[in-house]
C-alpha cells in the first residue's frame, strides 16, 4: 500500500515507449514499476484507459452517464460483474485487480486511500463492473506520425489536470463537473494538434477549450488539482482536453458505499492499437480561429463552414450606393463575430440612425430589419437578447416589435432598452456599471452589436453621411463600447455601410482617406469585429445566417458544449428562424406603418437606402439564403 507515489522510483518512460502492453502489464503486476508510476509515454500506439469500478446496482446509470458525456467518459469497454479480464480490448493475460500502477479507493463517495492492487477487495469486486474509458495520452504517437513534435509531449509525465466549471449531463446519482487535462501547445501548431486529435473520439478527441483558463473555471494554471504543473515556453498557449478523471468526480457525487478508480496518471494499457487517421482523408477539417488576444481565446468550426461564411461575407460587399466601402472591408470578421456570439449568453444589439431630421420620427429604416433578423436567430439559439435604441425611440421600438409579433412576422417579443438608464448620468462609469455582472468573468452582457448605429466622430459629435450634426437626437450608446475596451469578457461587433457607424473606428484612417467627407463623419469608436456591407441591413442578415451555419456545425457544437451533453441545436428548429424576402417585406410594411422612412429618399417607401425592395433587397436575401442552406 502507498498513500502517495514515490517519484524517485519512477522509470524513464522513454525506455518503455516501444514496449508491448502485455509485457508492461506483467511488470506492473510484479511490482517492477513503482506504485503510482504514470503511464503516459509507455507503449506508444496502444490505447490506454481510465478506470471506474462501481457496484452492479449503479452500472446501468453509470453507462448512461458515459454515453451522455462522451468527451471525458468515452466508454471503450464495460466488464460484467466479477470479470477481471478485459477481452473487448486486451487479447493477452489481463487482470484489472493488479495491472494498473495505482488505484484510488472510495468509501461513501470520499477518497479513502490509494493502493497498489485490489486483491484485498476480491470478494466485493465479484458484484462490481469495470468501466474502461478512453485516455488522451495515446495521441502522442498520432501527433508524432503527423509530423508534430511538441516539447510538452516530450515532457509528457508532466500532465496537468484541473477541475472546471463545466457541468456534465447528470444521470441518476451521477452529477458532477468535468475534469480536463492541459498541455502547453505552441500557438502556431494548435490547429494541427486539433486536427490530429479530432478523429480520436475514443481517446477524448479534440480539445474542448483553447486559451484563457478562467473561462472554464481555472483560476490559476500553476495550481493543478491532479498530476503535475507543466512547463510553458514562449509562444505556448494552454490547450485543454476532456479527462477521464471526471469519473472520480462522478463517484464522489454518487456517494456509493464502495468504488474504485485508477490513480490519476496511472492508466490501464490495453492491447488495442490507436486508430490511425490520415489527415488528408478527413472530409471536413476543423479550423481554429483566434477571437481574442488578451486573454487569448480561440474557437473552432469546420472548413466548410468557414467557406460558407466567407461567401456570405463577400456577397454583402456589393456597393450599390458607390460609397467606396471596399476600402473599409476587413476579411474574416464575419466568421469571428459569429463564433464570438455563439459563445455569448447575453447580447445587446444597438441600432437607430436619426438621419431624417425633418421627419418624426427621424430614424431611418436601414438597420432595423437586420437587428430583428439577428435578434430572432440569437433567441432561437437560447441567448438573452436586448435591443438598444435612443431614449426618444424606445417606446416606438417596443410598439414595432409588438406589431411584428401580432402579425406573426416574429414568434417572440424582444426586450428593448436605452442608455443611460433613467435618472443616471451619461458617463463611462455608468456604462461600466450597466455592463457589469456578478464578477469580471460574468458581465451582464457578453457581446455588444451595433447595426447602422450612428457613431461618435473625433470632434465628439454624431453626424450623417452628409455631415449633418445629429448630436441633439442621439443617446451616447458609444460609451458602452468605450467601457467594453477595458472589460476582457465583453466583446463588440460593429456593422456599417459608410464609415460613420458605431464600430468603424477600427478603420477610421481608411474612412478619412477614402470616404466622401470622411474627415468629418468618420466614427472614432472601434469594435473588436467590424462587418462592412453595401447596406447595413445586409450585414445583420449575413451575421444571422453565419450564426445559423456555425451553430449547426458538429465540430463547433462539440467545442461549445465542451464535449458533454448532447447536440445543442437541430436544423428543424433553426431553419424557420432564417430571414426570408417575405419576412423583410412584412418588416418594412410595419416600419412604414410607424412612420419610419427610407434614409436616403427621406420618404415612406418599400425601399432601404434608396434601393427598391423587390428589385434589390429581396434578391440579396434570396442570394444569402441560397449560400446558407446549400
Amino acid at each position: 500500500m502507498s498513500a502517495q507515489p514515490d517519484r524517485s522510483k519512477f522509470v524513464n518512460v522513454k525506455t518503455l515507449s516501444n514496449a508491448l502492453p502485455k509485457d508492461v502489464r506483467q511488470m506492473i503486476r510484479k511490482k517492477e514499476l513503482a506504485d503510482g508510476q504514470p503511464t503516459a509515454g509507455i507503449c506508444d500506439g496502444y490505447t490506454q484507459a481510465n478506470l471506474t469500478i462501481v457496484h452492479e446496482s449503479l452500472a446501468d446509470d453509470f453507462e448512461q452517464f458515459c454515453h451522455a458525456n462522451f468527451g471525458p467518459m468515452s466508454l471503450i469497454y464495460k466488464s460484467k460483474p466479477g470479470e477481471y479480464a478485459a477481452p473487448g480490448i486486451s487479447h493477452h493475460d489481463s487482470d484489472i485487480r493488479s495491472d494498473v500502477p495505482m488505484y484510488n479507493v472510495f468509501v461513501n463517495g470520499k477518497k479513502s486511500k490509494a493502493v497498489g492492487s485490489l486483491f484485498e477487495y476480491e470478494q466485493e469486486m465479484k458484484e462490481m463492473s469495470t468501466f474502461y474509458l478512453g485516455c488522451s495520452f495515446s495521441f502522442a504517437q498520432a501527433l508524432t506520425e503527423a509530423g508534430v513534435r511538441l516539447r510538452s509531449l516530450e515532457e509528457n509525465s508532466n500532465v496537468s489536470m484541473y477541475k472546471t466549471n463545466v457541468r456534465c449531463h447528470p444521470v441518476g446519482v451521477f452529477d458532477c463537473f468535468q475534469v480536463v487535462s492541459m498541455r502547453p501547445i505552441p500557438r502556431n501548431q494548435v490547429e494541427i494538434v486539433f486536427q490530429v486529435t479530432h478523429p480520436l473520439e475514443e481517446l477524448h478527441g479534440a480539445p474542448v477549450h483553447i486559451g484563457d483558463p478562467a473561462m472554464i473555471g481555472i483560476a490559476d494554471i500553476n495550481n493543478v488539482d491532479f498530476g503535475f504543473a507543466a512547463k510553458f515556453y514562449e509562444g505556448d498557449v494552454p490547450v485543454f482536453w476532456s479527462c477521464g478523471v471526471t469519473g472520480l468526480m462522478a463517484l464522489q457525487a454518487a456517494n456509493s458505499p464502495l468504488a474504485f478508480t485508477h490513480y490519476p496518471g496511472c492508466m490501464y494499457i490495453s492491447d488495442t492499437p490507436v486508430k490511425k487517421h490520415d489527415l488528408s482523408s478527413l472530409p471536413d477539417k476543423p479550423k481554429v480561429i483566434a477571437l481574442k488576444e488578451e486573454p487569448f481565446f480561440a474557437s473552432v468550426t469546420a472548413e466548410s463552414v468557414v467557406s460558407k461564411v466567407k461567401a456570405l461575407e463577400e456577397c454583402i460587399q456589393d456597393d450599390p450606393g458607390k460609397r467606396g466601402i471596399s476600402h473599409l472591408y476587413i476579411p474574416d470578421e464575419l466568421i469571428k463575430s459569429a463564433l464570438s456570439l455563439s459563445h455569448s449568453s447575453s447580447v445587446v444589439i444597438a441600432t437607430g440612425f436619426p438621419c431624417v431630421v425633418d421627419k418624426t420620427p427621424p430614424h431611418e429604416n436601414d438597420g432595423l430589419s437586420g437587428t430583428i433578423a439577428l435578434a430572432t436567430m440569437l433567441q432561437a439559439l437560447g441567448k438573452q437578447v436586448t435591443v438598444m435604441v435612443d431614449t426618444s425611440m424606445e417606446t416606438l421600438m417596443i410598439d414595432i416589435i409588438t406589431k411584428l409579433v401580432s402579425r406573426g412576422v416574429i414568434s417572440k417579443s424582444i426586450d428593448v432598452t436605452s442608455f443611460p438608464p433613467s435618472g443616471q448620468d451619461a458617463n463611462l462609469q455608468t456604462a461600466r456599471e450597466f455592463l457589469s455582472g456578478e464578477d469580471e468573468l460574468h458581465p451582464k452582457y457578453q457581446h455588444l452589436v451595433a447595426i447602422e448605429r450612428v457613431g461618435r466622430a473625433s470632434d465628439k459629435t454624431w453626424r450623417s453621411m452628409r455631415a449633418v450634426d445629429l448630436t441633439s437626437l442621439v443617446s451616447p450608446i458609444d460609451l458602452l463600447f468605450d467601457a467594453a475596451k477595458d472589460m476582457p469578457y465583453v466583446s463588440t461587433t460593429g456593422i456599417g455601410d459608410g464609415g460613420n457607424e458605431l464600430g468603424m473606428g477600427k478603420v477610421q484612417d481608411r474612412v478619412v482617406e477614402h470616404i466622401n467627407q470622411g474627415s468629418e463623419v468618420a466614427c472614432e469608436v472601434a469594435a473588436d469585429y467590424l462587418i462592412t456591407a453595401g447596406v447595413s441591413d445586409w450585414g445583420g442578415f449575413a451575421l444571422s445566417m453565419a450564426l445559423y451555419a456555425v451553430s449547426l456545425c458538429p465540430v463547433h457544437d462539440r467545442y461549445l458544449r465542451k464535449a458533454v451533453g448532447f447536440p445543442l441545436q437541430n436544423e428543424d428548429s433553426l431553419r424557420p428562424m432564417l430571414l426570408t424576402a417575405e419576412k423583410q417585406e412584412a418588416m418594412l410594411s410595419v416600419l412604414m406603418d410607424h412612420g419610419i422612412c427610407d434614409g436616403v429618399l427621406g420618404e415612406l417607401s418599400m425601399s432601404v437606402d434608396g434601393l427598391p425592395f423587390h428589385d434589390v433587397h429581396a434578391e440579396k436575401i434570396n442570394e444569402l439564403n441560397k449560400l446558407t442552406i446549400t
